[in-house]
């Protein structure tokens, strides 16, 4: 079996970063996936589930809400490995036209101090794996160590 795109990656080089996974055609438009990476794979430890549940639930809620992006939000969700996200979006997009709505999503989660949102057995699956202070401090870590000033190679696939 072919490999798919996303194993062919080289995770030993892969930083945190944002990066276009795949563009996809869909009728004359297309879906861009996006590897939002939070942890350097295969160095750093993984999120653990709770955290990673948390993100998930805040940045989904944030995005879906968003003024421009929400139309065009397609999913976003967590990776298997716990290193990050995928976002899609409608549309034709590169990584550095998104730096802003990912800042701002990561800022919302980092200030975030209330009930999380869907965080109810009527709502998840699974609504006792939430850690609201470590996806905080997640969302911190990323902004400040990734996100300020992100150097132009956090934006490309490593080589």
């Amino acid at each position: 079996m072919k490999k798919i795109t996303s194993f062919t990656i080289d995770h030993i080089k892969l930083q945190p970063g944002i990066y276009v996974s795949r563009k996809d055609p869909l009728g004359e438009s297309a879906i861009t996936t996006f590897d939002i990476r939070m942890t350097s794979p295969n160095e750093e430890p993984v999120m653990n589930t709770a955290e990673v549940h948390t993100i998930e639930h805040l940045g989904a809620t944030f995005l879906r809400n968003h003024p421009e992006f929400g139309s065009k939000i397609i999913y976003f969700g967590p990776m298997g490995c716990r290193t990050g996200f995928y976002l899609l979006l409608a549309g034709d997009y590169e990584s550095a036209q998104i730096v802003p709505l990912i800042t701002e999503m990561f800022t919302f989660i980092r200030d975030y101090h209330d009930e999380v949102p869907g965080a109810s057995p009527k709502d998840c699956g699974n609504y006792l794996d939430m850690n609201l202070s470590m996806a905080n401090y997640l969302a911190d870590r990323f902004l400040n160590q990734v996100l300020k000033d992100i150097a132009p190679d956090r934006l490309v696939y490593p080589e």
